[in-house]
This record gives structure tokens, sequence and C-alpha cells, in this order.
């Protein structure tokens, strides 16, 4: 049994109700119908905003080719969505009007992504790049040339993919090409790279780019790799060798031209891939993948790996070349094949709006990054700024007393109006943003808007009147906005402030880091203010029950495949919830229960994960793949993996985050020792609120867990704190401000009276 001690300080609930009023008004009929036209408002805006960026055209799933299928893949680099025009590049447009298209996220293995890691990746079928040098940024090196049918510096390039993270093994491409009767030619340096095999690095069907023998080449074989040059930014990161001489339009027309020619060669029978797979210098961006042929009609592509229509990754191009030639993609293949989801038609109009739609990947992803920093530091300086002014005011009495009643309740509402930014950041995706003048400032602009919306509707509803009614406003609001948007494919999600950045390509769908923890922020402090004045009205049961469906609820919406797909988030969310259940019950921990509440978690997250694992290989979310990776052997390299980022996240970002752990150790502290004088400021709060210290040393546990079981979960402690702490703050205002009101009442009131 644990301590009794331990046990002492975790028995959180009430014996008996308590003989103060209750802080929570019971819920009228006008509160129901504001919650519910709120309700209705933040679902039709995520539900409504997402139609807008999508097609809503099913994908058609690439059929399983065979041996006779012929693949031209043209690779070329830092090819964006926004460089192909009808009149600066016609043979590229018209391949999108008459194909399919999609932006390409080309992330490898350094912060961007060189030539020789796209074509290396294209091989692997997984991240791969040159070797590291000890920079985050190294120079682009010069593809190596294959001689005498040999890729040179091959056992080093192979050596560095497979002590890398990922494990990627070179040559996969060609090897299972290989094994199945296929031959591959590689036409430019590049090419030689995608099409080398394993062990030594050979290109049995190598060929230097020639405009005179491309026809007979690209007859050779099955499936075809040509490197037509790529575009590289002048004083970006390249070496001297491949620094480029001509300008951005001049490269660019020398790789239309370049693509022209090869389309021209091809086989009458086969199909085109145009894959830009680096980036063009310092920056990373997505670029552009472009399919004809009679496998790819007028279209936008999809994959299954990331979900959204129009945006696919470079592994899936690996994926998709071996189904293509009628091959089953290996485990060591981490993309998905591409599948194609049909226009009406190939007409010039249409090719322009999927070419609109690709732009928009790309303009919202890049503009969206330089913002991030800025904004939160000066929207954690706000808040500072005036918590700190109305302690300085009340410390010193400066100003009037109305003054300082002023500032306090300003400073509240301002509290409030600031808990809604994080909801507010995904709303902003809505409106594009990115298509005005200057896009940052359109960004902050719409997100303020969102955020006074929300912060109106959290401060003048009936629920005003409690200190705690903002914020259970603001916590079901974005809970709302992330739930919904779970369930509608995370597209607000992608390319917004505190979303899924398609740049860096760490997710695509579901919840990342971020939303998981503000969705378990919202979740804990929505069932303390539902929780609370049932427990003060000697219900403890029915505020038992009603906090096991609102998680019940939580853990649906961050565990299924086709919506959170959060493997991490059950095993954090699940524990919390648990204590603050518990607690309300009038039930002691104990070693015992501790092993139950661990042993029923692992249970639902092991039934999850084989439920996915039961679907076809490419709908599988990361649950389903992690099982496989099990029966695989490789299940322990991802848990390796996974602990590497999470020490390098803690030890090699900012000094911030060696301030995670000390934040939640001081917080545990906090709340265990609700006497001690660090925990002063929030102890007239836990007197109000029965459930209110229970629920935060829930979310603490869940802090806690969800920091050491998600890759980078460093992030998860802060943020949640991001959309507590305002919160709380404002209802310690409201409460100090009801306690001011109290005591002047009890001053006033005549001898005697009750």
């Amino acid at each position: 049994m644990l301590g009794q001690g331990w046990k002492s300080s975790f028995h959180l609930a009430p014996d008996r109700p308590a003989d103060h009023p209750i802080t929570l008004r019971p819920v009228n009929r006008r509160m129901l119908l504001q919650a519910m036209a709120a309700t209705a408002l933040l679902l039709v805006s995520v539900f409504g905003g997402s139609a807008l960026r999508t097609s809503g055209v099913p994908p058609y799933t690439l059929a399983q080719g065979s041996s006779t299928n012929r693949l031209v893949v043209i690779g070329t680099g830092g090819l964006s969505p926004s460089d192909i025009s009808e009149v600066r590049t016609p043979n590229l447009w018209r391949l999108l009007r008459e194909g399919s298209s999609a932006a390409l996220n080309v992330t490898a293995v350094h912060a961007n992504t060189c030539p020789v890691d796209g074509w290396l990746t294209l091989s692997a079928g997984d991240r791969a790049g040159q070797p590291d040098v000890g920079a985050k940024t190294p120079l682009c090196e010069q593809i190596p040339a294959v001689t005498n049918g040999f890729v040179t510096g091959w056992s080093s390039l192979a050596t560095a993919a497979a002590n890398r993270p990922y494990g990627s093994k070179l040559g996969t491409l060609s090897q299972v090409l290989a094994s199945n009767g296929q031959c591959v030619t590689a036409i430019g340096p590049g090419a030689g790279l995608g099409a080398a095999l394993p062990g030594r690095g050979a290109v049995p069907h190598f060929r230097q780019f020639d405009a005179s023998t491309l026809t007979t080449n690209l007859a050779a074989c099955p499936t075809s790799l040509v490197d037509v040059g790529a575009i590289r930014d002048a004083g970006g990161v390249d070496t001297a060798p491949i620094r480029p001489t001509l300008s951005h339009d001049q490269q660019l027309a020398v790789v239309d031209r370049r693509v022209g020619l090869v389309v021209a060669s091809a086989p009458h029978d086969a199909d085109l891939l145009v894959v830009s797979l680096a980036d063009a210098g310092l920056r990373p961006g997505l670029r552009v993948v472009l399919a004809a042929g009679k496998q790819f009609g007028p279209g936008t592509l999809y994959s299954p790996s990331t979900r959204q229509p129009g945006l696919v990754q470079l592994d899936d191009i690996t994926a998709t070349i071996l189904t293509h030639a009628g091959v089953s993609p290996p485990s060591e293949v981490s993309g998905a094949p591409l599948a194609d989801s049909p226009a009406p038609n190939s007409s010039n109009g249409l090719a322009q709006r999927r070419h609109a739609q690709l732009v928009d990947y790309e303009l919202s992803s890049k503009w969206v990054q330089p913002v991030v920093y800025p904004f939160f530091v000066t929207w954690a300086a706000l808040m500072l700024a005036g918590v700190a002014l109305l302690t300085l005011l009340w410390w010193r009495h400066l100003g009037s007393e109305a003054f300082r009643e002023s500032m306090r309740r300003w400073v509240g509402r301002g509290l409030v109006v600031f808990a809604t930014v994080p909801a507010a950041t995904f709303l902003a995706n809505i409106v594009p943003w990115w298509r005005y003048a200057w896009p940052p400032a359109m960004l902050v602009a719409v997100t303020t808007l969102w955020a006074g919306v929300l912060g109106a509707i959290a401060s003048c509803g009936q629920w005003r009147r409690s200190p705690m009614g903002p914020v259970a406003a603001v916590s079901a609001m974005t809970f709302v906005v992330l739930a919904a948007d779970v369930m509608n494919g995370s597209r607000l999600q992608l390319a917004s402030l505190l979303g899924l950045n398609p740049v860096v390509g760490g997710r695509y769908f579901g919840l990342g880091n971020v939303a998981f923890a503000l969705l378990a922020a919202a979740t804990f402090l929505v069932a303390i203010a539902v929780s609370s004045p049932l427990v003060r009205l000697g219900r403890p049961r029915l505020a038992a029950l009603v906090v096991s469906i609102i998680a019940a609820v939580a853990v649906v919406v961050m565990a299924i495949p086709i919506w959170g797909s959060k493997v991490g988030g059950p095993p954090a969310l699940v524990p919390g919830l648990a204590v603050l259940v518990l607690s309300i019950l009038h039930v002691r921990l104990s070693w015992r229960k501790v092993f139950l509440i661990g042993a029923g978690t692992t249970l639902l997250v092991v039934t999850l994960a084989l439920l996915d694992w039961l679907r076809p290989p490419q709908s599988r979310s990361h649950l389903g793949r992690f099982v496989q990776s099990v029966i695989d052997g490789g299940a322990g390299d991802i848990i390796k993996r996974k602990l590497a980022q999470n020490l390098d996240t803690l030890t090699h970002t900012t000094v911030f985050a060696y301030l995670v752990p000390l934040l939640i150790i001081a917080l545990a502290y906090v709340l265990t020792r609700p006497d001690s004088r660090l925990a002063r400021p929030l102890r007239p709060l836990l007197e109000r609120v029965e459930t209110l210290r229970a629920g935060l040393i829930g979310l603490t546990v869940t802090m806690t867990i969800g920091l050491l079981v998600n890759d980078t979960g460093v992030a998860i402690p802060p943020v949640a704190l991001a959309l507590v702490l305002p919160l709380l703050i404002a209802a310690g205002i409201s409460t100090w401000e009801l306690g001011s009101i109290e005591s002047r009442a009890t001053t006033l009131a005549p001898p005697g009276s009750p």
C-alpha cells in the first residue's frame, strides 16, 4: 500500500457538502440555449471552413500494376508549385493540366533537403541523406558520380543512412524491383543514386543525360529514373562546384525544357512522374509532384500517409513506383502509393483551381513559421504585463480603489480573451490569410478577431456570473474546435500557428503534441467546472459519471485511428482522469489501484492498435504500423528513436526546455501541499471549487506521462499550462472580486442579521 501521508494528501474531495454558496449557478434554459448556439457556430465554422479548402472528391486507389507497366520518373529539385505557370513552364503546365498533382514534402534528415538527400530518400523509401558534418544545415555536396557502373563513395552513404535513427536501407527500390525480375534505367547522376543497388552501389543500366539517346535509353527497362537537374538558390548552401551561375528563372526554363524532351522521348504507353525532391537552398519548403498517363488522369494526388488531398511526401514516391511495377512495397518503405482524386476534365480553368490549391499549401506553410515565435512571445509578454501591473497596483495601493477595481475586472476579462488564442489560431485558417499582400499581419489580425469573438462568448454568456463560468466556456470551445477539426481531417491544423506544419512533415493528420496538450487541458478544465457544483450538492456519484463521460469522449476523439490517431494520448490522459474520478468518489489510491489503472490503459491502447492493424496496410495509422513493426522486429528501433528525439529536444533546443521538468515538480508541490506559502495565491480558488485540486493533480499526471511517452513531448506541459494558467488566474481574480463583495456585504449588514 502507499504511505498513509501520501494517501491523505491525495484524498481530495470533501466528505460532506460545504456550507458556503455553490460556485456555479445551476444550468438554466437560457444558459443551455447560449451554449448550443456557441457550439453550432463553432461547428459550422470548422466544417464549413474545411470544406472550402478541399475538393470533396474521393480518391481512387492506384491499381496494382504489372511488370510490363512502364514508368518514367523525372527528378528535379527546388521546383515549387508557384514556379509553374502556363507561360513560364509550358511543359510542366501541360502535365499539371492533363494529369494529377500535389504539393510535396521533401523533408529528409537535415534542416533543408539537398539533392543528394532527396535521391537517397527515393532509393531507400525512408528518410536518408548525405553524411553529417556536425552542422544542422550542412553544405549541399555535389551528387556523386557513377564510375564504371558504381556510385562513388556509396559505402559511406549507406553507413550514414543505416546509423541514423530511421535506419534507412539504401538501394531498397532497385533491390525490390530486381528481385522481381525488373531492371531500372538511370539517366543522370541523381538517378544513379536513386537506382543503385545495395552493397557496392552498382547501377547496371546507367546512362548520362543525352537528348539524342533518350528514346533508346527510356525503352530499355520498365522503370526509368531521369535527373534533369535542380533549381538552386544563389548564395544558398551549395558547395563551390555546384553553385548556380544562372538566375532562378533561367534554371527553371532549363528544367522545363529538359522535362519536355523526356516527355517527348518516353514510350507512348509510359506513365510519367515529375518529382521535385529537394529544396532550392537554405529555406525548406513544399515542392511539387506531377503525374500523367493512363493511370493518372486530370485530378489531385492523395496519399494515405498524409490523408490530405493535394499533399504527399517523398517516401510515397518510392511506394508508388513499386506499386506501379506490380510489386508490394516492403516494410522498409514508409510511404504509401499515391491515389488519384479525378477531375471532370482537363480544362484550363480546373487546372488553375488545382494549381491554386497547391500554391495555398506552399504559401501558408511558408508564411506561418516566421510568425510563430514573435506572436507567442508577445502573447505571453502581454499576459505577464497585465498580471504584473495588477499586482503592483494592489501591492503598492496605487491609484484610487475604484481604479484598482476597474483594472482588476479588465485584467480578468483580458486573460479570458488571451486564453482563447490557442483555439483562435486554428479558426484563423478558415480565412485564406496567406493570399493577402502582407500575410503575417493578416494572420495576426484574423487570429485576434477570432480571439475577440470567442472571448466575447466566454465573457457575455449566462455563465459569466460564476468564477469558473468563463473557464468552462473557453475550455469547452477549445475542445469543440479541436475535436471537430480532428473529425474533419485536421484541415484547420495544417499550417496554423499551433498546428501541423506540412514543411516539417512530422504529422499531417490527427492530434500532434500541441493539439493533444490543448485537448487534454480543456478536458480537465471542463471536467472540473462541471463536477465541482455536483460535489458541492452532495452528488459525487453523478459528478464521477459526468467526468467519466467527458473522459470517454476525449479518449475516443484522440485515440481512434481515423480521428486523433494519437498513440501517446490514452496512456497519458486516462490515468490523470482516473485520479480525478477516484478523488470525487472518495477512493484512496493504493499501489494496487495504480497498477489496475495502468493495466486498463495498456489494454485500451493494445486493443486500439490491434484493431488498426487489422485494416489494410495503406490505411493504417501510427498505431497499426507500430504493431507491424513489432511483428517485423523493428519496434525497438522506433522506441529508441523516440527516446532519442525526446532527449535531443530536452538538451539541444532552448534553455526553456530544461525548465519543463522543474515546472512540473513545482506544480506537484503546490498541489500536494496546499497550505504552503507557494500555494497561497491558489488557496481561495481551491476552497471554492471542490474538484479543482484533484483535477489539477490529474492534469499534472497527464502532462508528466505525456512528456515521457511522446516524441518531442517536452512541448506538452507548457502548452497545456498556456491554456490553464490564464483561465485560473482569471478565475482567481473573479474569486477575489467575489470575496471583496462578500466582505463588504458582511461589513454593511446590520447587527444580528444572518
